[in-house]
């Protein structure tokens, strides 16, 4: 089934208001639709004393059907703003079918200039909208918006969430009755922080009572404008009649978010450990970021250029739900660098190189929408890059090339962040409730929070020895641009790529090596990538003029990827090894039991590491993810994807098959 409407399909009455064609409804009332919205969902969820009685470092989480045109989410903003103290944070959660294009969405808050300084943060941030879960963080990590891109039905269930403040706002029950089930309100009393409020415009009768079913106990409340009576409402608690709702399992659940000082340290400083600290301190975490070389970015986050590529699969799979989430949050961050230098959106093209290639591509583009991806046959493809190609492809319009160093300096850029360099930890020790980071006898840091970031070297620790973690050398082979080769203007792979050049070079790569530990960079893999480019484009190669490059003369650098077997990033907290499985051993003789016992957790041990080559796309989002675990927030990818990226996988998975 191909995706059909990936954005909502509006018409534009004489007062310049959108109108759904789907659903022949209004997104806002015709009188006052600000008015609306502040006292329907603002005041009848008490917001603004809410947010004024919240603590520096306290949070509201509020839930909401139906994004719409944001401008629930930007009122709740402005109120946040106005009365929330500087270190509260608010969440906002909400699910929406058919997001609006970046262009409508631009129209529809033109209507109304006094939300205009919140409109432009949403709308610089608006890029990249696309199936599943898309995070955005917004005023320097004090606000976070949480997209949940698709049906209802199919997003909410797999949300892991504590919701303060419900706001109900489909079309009109009548309009959109899917809206307004059983089924739904389910989710919504499921997902409910005790004492959760509720709000929605409509008073039906049939909706006041599937509502107090769930478990909220509505009342009908005057209403504004022309809504006589509107709905209000509080969480009591499950009915008592209904099955509650399925748990985590126990080495899935949260560990018990830890009280005291917010410190922690983040040991390695590339991608993955410059975007947890990043997420930490966004949170008012203070960070310590340990690294043992003398600046950022030195391993396989220093390459010149890296590539925004997807490599999706056709069904659905936790894999691809995390490339197209992370995908999406990455490009967002992009936006505050520098385009040209430190990234630049060009497109990626993937070459449809033979039959069964071709094969794979026919089933992406029917299974995604076109502005994420597309197929192209030869003569666009050629016209797309600039260059003469064998085959068409499949093309990414919104992918594109990345300068790794810049986004991690951005990162890291922080003022609660505090760089360590020259910090070699080879060995870490528990004491007094806090983790010491050692370097043989001298102590370099401790704290009660620590991540390790450091892609392979995680398994020197004892606690993480037993990841399955591997390291695969890849080298890239810097080539000058020449007058004819500025022409190539989009990323172009086939079994490597060859980005179009930055800073008058192109970055051609990427080689697999399994075996070699040196990463002294050699002739042989240098030949390996020239190869490479005459498979993507013999022009290419005559306008490099690389049929007459020596490979042992040619500039480049080796660093070590580091992969888990199932391809899945590893990111959560850490448990005691020998303890799990002392704890939960009936797995053994059983998989289908779930024992209660909680999970013995190594308290404030966290992990990010095993990103492969796809470290740009899943490593900033793995940050959000973390921080999340460790602050207990909703998380930022559906619960079953970070079941499946959680460190326990691979102890259950020993235990279940008996090793």
């Amino acid at each position: 089934m191909k995706p059909v409407l990936p954005h909502a399909q509006l018409d534009w009455d004489d007062q310049g208001r959108p109108y759904s064609r789907v659903f022949d409804d209004v997104y806002f009332s015709d009188k006052s639709g600000l008015e609306e919205t502040r006292y329907v969902f603002l005041e009848q969820n008490g917001l603004r004393e809410r947010f004024a009685a919240l603590a520096d470092g306290g949070r509201l989480v509020i839930g909401e059907t139906g994004f719409g045109t944001g401008l629930n989410f930007l009122c709740a903003w402005q109120l946040f703003e106005q009365h929330a103290v500087a270190g509260a944070r608010l969440h906002f959660i909400s699910v929406e079918k058919y997001p609006l294009s970046q262009p409508d969405l631009q129209r529809a808050l033109a209507l109304w200039p006094e939300l205009k300084p919140f409109a432009d943060q949403l709308l610089a941030q608006y890029v990249a909208i696309h199936q599943g879960f898309q995070r955005m963080v917004l005023d320097n990590g004090r606000v976070t918006l949480t997209l949940l891109i698709g049906d209802a039905l199919e997003q909410l269930p797999q949300l892991d969430a504590q919701v303060d403040a419900w706001f109900l706002d489909g079309f009109a029950p009548a309009k959109n009755p899917d809206m307004w089930t059983a089924e739904l309100f389910a989710e919504l009393a499921r997902l409910a922080a005790p004492g959760s409020t509720i709000s929605t415009f409509t008073s039906t009768g049939w909706v006041r009572r599937l509502l107090n079913a769930a478990g909220f106990k509505m009342k009908r409340t005057p209403g504004i404008g022309h809504k006589w009576e509107i709905l209000r409402g509080v969480f009591l608690g499950w009915p008592a009649e209904t099955p509650t709702p399925v748990v985590a399992k126990p080495w899935f659940a949260r560990p018990t978010p830890l009280t005291g000082e917010r410190h922690a340290l983040v040991i390695g400083a590339g991608l993955a450990g410059c975007a947890t600290a990043a997420s930490l301190a966004a949170r008012g975490w203070q960070v310590s970021l340990l690294e043992r070389h003398d600046a950022l970015a030195q391993e396989a986050s220093g390459n010149p250029q890296g590539v925004l590529y997807l490599k999706l699969s056709a069904h659905g799979t936790a894999l691809s739900q995390l490339i197209v989430s992370g995908f999406g949050h990455t490009r967002r961050l992009l936006e505050h660098l520098h385009r040209g230098v430190d990234w630049d959106d060009c497109g990626v093209l993937q070459l449809a190189f033979n039959a069964k290639e071709a094969e794979r591509q026919a089933q992406l583009a029917a299974a995604f929408p076109e502005d994420l991806l597309h197929t192209l046959d030869q003569q666009h493809a050629q016209i797309r890059a600039g260059i003469a190609l064998q085959s068409g492809g499949l093309f990414y319009p919104e992918g594109g090339w990345v300068h790794p160093p810049a986004l991690c300096a951005w990162q890291a850029a922080h003022p609660s962040i505090r760089f360590l360099p020259h910090h070699d930890v080879l060995e870490l020790r528990r004491a007094d409730g806090q983790w010491q980071a050692w370097e043989g006898h001298k102590l370099l840091a401790n704290a009660a929070v620590v991540v390790l970031a450091g892609a392979a070297e995680i398994k020197r620790f004892d606690f993480s020895s037993d990841l399955p973690l591997k390291r695969i050398r890849g080298q890239i082979t810097r080539l000058p641009q020449t007058p004819a080769s500025q022409s190539l203007s989009t990323v172009v792979c086939a079994e490597g790529y060859v980005a179009p050049a930055r800073l008058g070079e192109h970055t051609l790569g990427a080689s697999f090596d399994f075996n070699n530990d040196d990463l002294t960079p050699t002739t042989a893999e240098h030949a390996g990538n020239l190869q490479m480019l005459e498979e993507i484009s013999v022009d290419l190669v005559a306008r490099l003029g690389a049929e007459a490059l020596r490979p042992e003369a040619l500039e480049g650098r080796a660093a070590f990827r580091c992969t888990s077997p199932d391809y899945l990033p590893i990111v959560g907290p850490l448990s005691d090894r020998q303890a799990f499985a002392d704890a939960y051993i009936a797995l053994s003789k059983d998989a289908r039991q779930t024992p209660d016992t909680p999970c013995p957790w190594l308290d404030g041990l966290y992990v990010n590491s095993g990103h492969g080559s796809r470290g740009l796309i899943t490593a900033p989002l793995s940050g959000e993810l973390l921080a999340a675990w460790l602050d207990n927030e909703p998380l930022p990818l559906p619960r079953a994807v970070a079941e499946a990226c959680h460190p326990n996988r691979f102890a259950l998975r020993r235990l279940i098959r008996g090793k």
